[in-house]
């Protein structure tokens, strides 16, 4: 019967998808079974035919919660951007190897949705001839992206785990992640960020590292990696190869030229990249970036032979799949033409083709370099047998759909939202408290006013910033009164905001990626010159305490998502103590050669 919450078809029995798969049983037996050998997935490729192998190579978005059945406006997207209705069609029509899932193509709805579209996807892909599972991918990275909100588990970001300084939590995050993303379906997800983030000018990168201490990065990333892969049911991805931390241009609307010299890169950019194959990492994401040092052609490392065969290959002794990043980014489509970066990415050793911007011209780009002899079909059995391999080692050879069943037990379990929010507890940074005006008392203290920056929610949690820190105060037994101020308050809303503070006890206010123009820095300024003892809380970069000097306390929770902020709440309550130390350095505003706070820095609370 059909499911009309969603308009897939129930899954089929078992039974019913071991005959879809035509004979693939044979190379895994059971759920269980050991890796198969390459002789029969060789014999698998064999039976491809040339668009079939073009198709596998290709990752695909695709709109709506539907495979079969998605909303109007979705259809319209799919037939405007690609050429089809449905995510089914897309399946049958390029026989893509992979789909991922954005939360703007209204893929991720809720946990039994996601898991529908899942089984949907698999279903559509599995009754074609011949046909494979699809490997559903996606951007869960934790604190300011990711693609699945709540009701699943959300963790504090890279640079908030780096804060805590502990591998225990980096690893605890990857395998329940991992194993909520593997029961929505979900089985390659793109991350840990493995870039080490020694540009506070980064506009792309930022607080999704770990920090900016190589070492560190590397063990974060390790720990990590080793979580996701616990249970062999998600690949997890280190990105972005070779580096991507030290640039001031977001490669997804510039081309960033990195200019470390090549001993450089050896001690900065390539100790995660080398912790993360030790590891055992199963995919890693190619950067849209120019690394002159390690490639002097002009051309992005995507699409750069030197680095990722070179170096990526043959020097770090890397066999895993290489994925490029999204394909519709323009630092990869500014040298060439969109039917040549596919074909230029497949010749330089990349193995999957993300989301290009139109698949049309990407997949005939492919199958036309192969009929006209510039690849080879032997360059492209390379790559698919990469990813069947991969395939067959997350089981989904023999398990490709997932149970509603499963949702319930694995995804937003009340074990795995306390594990995140102790993991939270343990993140956030203490950077200034003077006269020890932390932790506020509610005795004294029991009015207190939220104001501050309320930057849209960034992983489908409640949000805004400020009502979120309101109600986990008032929740910890203040008042608390939330007034969304903005990241660039007008005058008029300044006014409004220090009249409610002349009647709050405290102010705690949220600040985003302050400057030294920022209007977000006169409200601080006039919200001091009331008296009123003012908390700032860092809800994005922690550079901001360089530019609020007056401030006499000062936390860094390294994004402004719920479960960071409710920890923040309780550090300011006293209900915990800070824990975190800065991973990364904060330089002085007026001299930036001179360093603010070392990384390593935080206070604590002094036992009475």
């Amino acid at each position: 019967m059909p499911d009309t919450s969603t308009g897939n078809a129930t899954t089929p029995s078992r039974r019913t998808v071991l005959a879809a798969t035509a004979g693939l049983t044979t190379l895994g037996g059971t759920a269980h079974a050991a890796t198969p050998d390459d002789k029969k997935l060789r014999a698998l490729i064999a039976r491809m035919t040339l668009p079939e192998k073009v198709g596998q190579l290709f990752v695909m978005r695709v709109y709506g919660h539907s495979a079969t059945a998605p909303d109007q406006a979705d259809i319209d997207a799919n037939l405007k951007e690609i050429g089809v209705r449905t995510a089914a069609d897309l399946v049958a029509r390029y026989r893509v190897g992979g789909i991922i899932y954005f939360t703007w193509a209204h893929n991720t709805r809720d946990p039994h949705q996601i898991a529908d579209l899942s089984n949907g996807i698999q279903q559509a892909s599995l009754t074609q001839p011949r046909g494979l599972p699809v490997l559903i991918s996606t951007d869960q990275e934790h604190g300011i992206v990711c693609r699945v909100g709540e009701p699943a588990t959300l963790f504090p970001g890279a640079m908030a785990i780096g804060a805590g300084g502990s591998r225990t939590d980096a690893r605890t995050l990857g395998r329940i992640a991992g194993r909520e993303l593997a029961a929505l379906g979900i089985r390659q997800n793109y991350s840990p960020v493995a870039d080490v983030n020694v540009n506070p000018a980064n506009p792309v990168i930022g607080v999704r590292s770990f920090g900016a201490d190589p070492a560190a990065v590397a063990g974060m990333v390790a720990a990590e990696v080793a979580g996701y892969q616990h249970a062999r049911q998600l690949a997890a991805t280190a990105k972005h190869f070779p580096g991507h931390g030290d640039t001031a241009v977001d490669s997804h609307y510039g081309f960033p030229v990195i200019t470390h010299t090549r001993e450089q890169w050896e001690s900065l950019d390539a100790p995660p990249f080398r912790a993360a194959v030790r590891a055992g990492i199963d995919s890693i994401m190619t950067a849209h970036i120019m690394v002159p040092a390690l490639d002097d052609s002009g051309d992005p490392a995507t699409l750069s032979r030197p680095i990722l065969t070179g170096i990526l290959r043959e020097e770090l002794g890397y066999d895993g799949l290489v994925v490029t990043d999204s394909l519709g980014m323009e630092g990869v489509r500014t040298k060439y033409g969109d039917d040549r970066v596919p074909v230029l990415a497949l010749k330089a050793g990349v193995d999957q083709l993300l989301n290009p911007p139109s698949l049309d011209i990407a997949w005939n780009a492919v199958l036309k370099a192969v009929q006209g002899g510039e690849l080879t079909e032997a360059r492209l059995d390379e790559s698919i047998l990469r990813i069947l391999r991969l395939k067959a080692k997350l089981r989904l050879l023999d398990e490709p759909y997932v149970s509603q069943g499963g949702v319930d037990r694995h995804v937003g379990t009340p074990s795995h939202l306390r594990a995140a929010d102790r993991i939270a507890e343990r993140t956030t940074t203490l950077l200034v408290n003077e006269g020890s005006l932390l932790p506020l008392s509610r005795r004294t203290h029991p009015k207190v006013l939220v104001v501050g920056a309320d930057p849209a929610s960034p992983s489908g949690t409640t949000g805004p910033p400020t009502g979120v820190l309101a109600a986990a105060l008032t929740e910890l037994g203040f008042t608390a009164t939330a007034l969304s101020t903005g990241t660039a308050p007008s005058a008029a809303t300044i006014a409004r905001a220090v009249t409610a503070a002349r009647e709050a006890d405290a102010v705690v206010v949220g600040t985003y990626n302050v400057t030294a123009s920022s209007a977000q820095k006169a409200l601080v300024q006039q919200l001091l010159a009331t008296g009123r003892p003012v908390v700032a809380v860092a809800i994005r970069n922690p550079y901001d305490v360089a530019q609020l000097p007056g401030v006499r306390a000062f936390l860094a929770s390294y994004s402004w998502t719920d479960v960071e902020l409710r920890a923040a709440a309780r550090v300011i309550a006293g209900r915990v103590a800070p824990r975190g130390k800065l991973p990364v350095p904060v330089q002085r505003a007026d001299d930036p050669s001179r360093v603010l706070f070392p990384v390593g820095h935080g206070l604590s609370y002094r036992r009475g």
